[in-house]
């Protein structure tokens, strides 16, 4: 069993509403991963969340999908799960701006046939409200969206992986495809040049469904 101590003071208390998504997601996965597995990784998920979420009540929820999304990447790294359908990570340093704009602009344009994940190297507590606001103007809700900490585990899962402005954090693995695509901080930056910044990420994502199509296509 996981032990209590991971917890942060005073979230002690979400003690039994993790046992219970434990209990869901060992039944999810059960014949995959033993129900110690499943319940140290909600806990883990939980406790990074935590150190920098400003999602409140929420924080339990969010924490299931966090969790879940974590052992799916898990299993089919270890080739549980039989899958070819391309995933991609998007990796920055805070998963406020660029990541999280290139997951979302990535999943309109793959059309449901790439599997799309962001994470950073130093997560922030929330979105950057200026992202929520461009990426409406394009009809794209990212309201529910959250900042989630870099995990090994969707590194090793990922066959892209796409890196902007976070240096060496990422751990490299041989057999995979890495880019990194300079562009500028949105932080801090006005309306404007977000959205130029958007502009030029959405032409990269376009190009990086092109050449993924292509590679399946040729495989």
């Amino acid at each position: 069993m996981t032990d209590r101590q991971e917890i942060p003071l005073g979230l002690q208390d979400n003690t039994d509403v993790l046992q219970r998504i434990s209990a869901r997601l060992a039944d999810r996965y059960a014949g995959t991963f033993a129900a110690e597995t499943v319940e140290r990784y909600v806990f883990e998920s939980y406790t990074a969340l935590a150190r920098t979420a400003k999602v409140g009540a929420h924080l339990p929820s969010i924490t299931e999908r966090f969790a879940n999304d974590r052992l799916l990447a898990l299993a089919k790294s270890k080739g549980a799960v039989a899958s070819d359908t391309p995933e991609v990570l998007f990796v920055c340093v805070q998963n406020a701006g660029r990541s999280q704009m290139a997951a979302a602009l990535l999943t309109v344009e793959a059309k449901g046939k790439i599997h799309v994940r962001s994470a950073g190297s130093m997560p922030a507590a929330q979105v950057d409200q200026n992202i929520l606001t461009v990426m409406a103007e394009m009809g794209l809700d990212l309201s529910k969206e959250y900042p989630k900490p870099l995990t090994d585990d969707v590194v090793r899962a990922s066959e892209v992986v796409v890196t902007m402005g976070c240096g060496d954090s990422c751990p490299i693995y041989p057999g995979k495809r890495y880019e990194d695509w300079e562009l500028t901080d949105p932080a801090g930056q006005s309306l404007e040049t977000i959205r130029e910044i958007r502009d030029q990420i959405h032409e990269r994502v376009k190009a990086l469904v092109a050449s993924l199509t292509t590679e399946k296509a040729a495989s």
